[in-house]
């Protein structure tokens, strides 16, 4: 196993999203509202985002700092088929709608709790991604293999100990050259580790970082 450091795979991806910075600033602003405040995002978005953190009693949602992490890794990765897995109430899937607004690509978030996944459908439609995000209710386990294709970028934040299973299962949809993100993998290091043994054991190039404290596992598919 190779460990690809900042220096490396991610030291090139950070130089793209300082590049990309601003083409990822400037999102799609809806009719109704076409100012362009704070991180890039109209204030109607960026007061969804803030009630979706507000409402978040089971603390769910990623960070700020991983939201926009993820945003602009997806933009300058120019990633055009996501799949999420433990979508919750759509704070991450908005961050990454908004990116592949910019690449013109489409993205499956999946949320197990039926009530979740409504909140999560809801909250798409309010930020105006209904045309990119698709959500999807229902047992990841059950709806991936539903899904047809590949994948360019996989976001992770389910069930911790479900983490090496979900692995196994979506490695082999993930495109060479794609993405393969997890999140909590340093504040919930504990509950997976043998997800942890397997993106270091694989010939995936892997490295992790922290935008929150949170952590999030970065493991890139090599091209054969």
């Amino acid at each position: 196993m190779q460990r690809f450091r900042l220096t490396t795979l991610l030291g090139s991806i950070c130089a793209c999203l300082l590049a990309s910075a601003l083409v990822a600033e400037a999102q799609t602003p809806s009719p109704a509202d076409s100012h362009v405040g704070k991180d890039g995002l109209t204030p109607a978005v960026a007061a969804l985002l803030d009630q979706i953190r507000q409402n978040d009693r089971g603390q769910l949602a990623i960070s700020r700092e991983d939201g926009r992490f993820l945003r602009m890794l997806v933009a300058a990765s120019k990633s055009r088929r996501v799949l999420e897995i433990g979508g919750a109430s759509g704070y991450s899937a908005i961050w990454m709608g908004l990116a592949l607004r910019e690449t013109g690509g489409t993205m499956v978030t999946i949320e197990y709790d039926p009530a979740r996944a409504k909140e999560l459908t809801a909250n798409i439609a309010k930020a105006g991604l209904s045309d990119i995000v698709t959500a999807v209710s229902g047992d990841a386990f059950a709806r991936i293999p539903e899904q047809k294709g590949e994948f360019d970028l996989i976001f992770l934040d389910a069930w911790k100990k479900d983490y090496k299973r979900f692995f196994d299962l979506v490695l082999p949809r993930l495109t060479p050259g794609g993405l393969f993100l997890a999140h909590n993998v340093v504040n919930k290091k504990s509950e997976m580790g043998d997800f942890l043994a397997a993106i270091e054991q694989t010939s995936l190039f892997t490295t992790i970082v922290s935008p929150s404290g949170e952590g999030i596992s970065v493991s890139y598919k090599r091209r054969k």
